[in-house]
C-alpha cells in the first residue's frame, strides 16, 4: 500500500498519521511495500498485475507518468521498463531512496497535497497521466483527500488520465481484518470508513466505490470510472503463500473474476482496492 502525503494544512489526527507513515514505510516496523506486491502471497501479483493492466489501458506509447506516492518504485519500475517517462513522488525519503536505485527513473520527496512544493515546483499541465496509487487512503479528511486529487487534475494536460486508488471498507475485515476489531469498529469502517487509530497499518479512511467517484469527480474529474482492482476473489488470496504449488492457477482464476467483473455493480466493494479513472476535461 503505497504512502501518501505528510502535514500540508493537516489537522493535528492527520499529522499523528504522518509521523506514523514515515514510521512504517521508512523500514522502522519491517514493513516491505515491494515484497507486498511481489512476494507475501498471492493477493500481491494479482493487484500489481491487476493495477498494471488497468494504467495501461489509458497511456499511450511513451507518456509522461507522475506515480505520486509511488513507494518504492512496484509500478513505476515496470512502467519506465516500457518506455514511459515516469516521475515518482513519495514523502518517505528512504522509499524514494530505495525507488531511485532502478536508475530508470527519477524519484522525489513529496507531498501529494502540494505538488508544487519544495523539491517538486510541478507546474500546470505537465504530465499526460497521474497515478495516485496511495495518497487517498492515508488522509483523513474530505478536504486533504480532495486537495490531493485536485493537485493530480492541476499537472495533467487536459485530456490526461488521473488514477486514484483507495482501500474499501470491506477489505478492513476481510483475509483476517476482523481478526484486528471489536464489533463496535466495524460499524465505523462500514458507515463512514473511519479506520482504528490502534492498527499497526497508517490507514486514515476506507472508500467505497461511490463515495470514490464523488470525490473524483467534485476534484475535476470527467468521465470517471470505478473498478474493483482484485476482484471478489483478492482477500482469500491473503492467506495464500506465493511459493504454495497452487498459487499461479489461484491468481489466474482470481485473474479471470476480476477481469469480469470489473465494473459490476456492487461487485467493486468486494476487492481489497478499488481504483477511479478519469479524465482531466479538455
Amino acid at each position: 500500500m503505497e504512502s501518501g502525503g505528510q502535514g500540508i494544512g493537516s489537522s493535528t489526527d492527520q499529522r499523528t498519521v504522518d509521523d506514523r507513515i514515515q514510521e512504517y514505510y521508512s523500514g522502522q516496523s519491517g514493513w516491505d511495500e515491494n515484497a507486498r506486491l511481489t512476494a507475501a502471497s498471492a493477493q500481491g501479483p494479482l493487484e500489481h498485475t491487476r493495477t498494471q493492466e488497468l494504467v495501461r489501458q489509458r497511456l499511450a506509447p511513451g507518456a509522461r507518468v507522475l506515480d505520486v506516492g509511488g513507494a518504492t518504485g512496484v509500478h513505476a519500475a515496470p512502467l519506465a521498463a516500457d518506455g514511459y517517462d515516469v516521475l515518482l513522488v513519495d514523502p518517505v525519503a528512504a522509499q524514494v531512496a530505495r525507488a531511485a536505485e532502478h536508475g530508470t527513473f527519477e524519484a522525489r520527496v513529496g507531498d501529494a497535497r502540494d505538488l508544487s512544493g519544495p523539491g517538486l515546483g510541478l507546474g500546470d499541465d505537465e504530465f499526460d497521466a497521474v497515478l495516485l496509487l496511495g495518497p487517498l487512503y492515508h488522509l483523513a479528511t474530505r478536504g486533504d483527500r480532495l486537495q490531493a486529487l485536485r493537485e493530480a487534475v492541476r499537472v495533467t494536460r487536459p485530456g490526461g488520465t488521473v488514477v486514484a486508488a483507495g482501500i474499501t471498507r470491506l477489505a478492513a475485515l476481510v483475509g483476517g481484518g476482523y481478526e484486528l476489531f471489536a464489533p463496535p469498529a466495524w460499524r465505523a469502517i462500514l458507515e463512514r470508513g473511519e479506520a482504528p487509530a490502534d492498527i499497526p497499518f497508517p490507514a486514515a479512511h476506507f472508500h467505497d466505490a461511490a463515495e470514490l467517484a464523488a470525490e473524483a469527480t467534485e476534484a475535476g474529474l470527467a468521465g470517471v470510472v470505478v473498478h474493483g482492482i482484485e476482484g471478489p476473489a483478492g482477500g482469500a488470496l491473503e492467506r495464500v503463500a506465493l511459493s504454495a504449488p497452487e498459487a499461479p492457477a489461484l491468481i489466474g482464476a482470481a485473474l479471470t473474476l476480476a477481469r469480469a467483473l470489473s465494473t459490476t455493480p456492487g461487485v467493486p466493494d468486494m476487492s481489497q482496492h478499488i481504483v477511479a479513472i478519469g479524465t482531466v476535461a479538455l
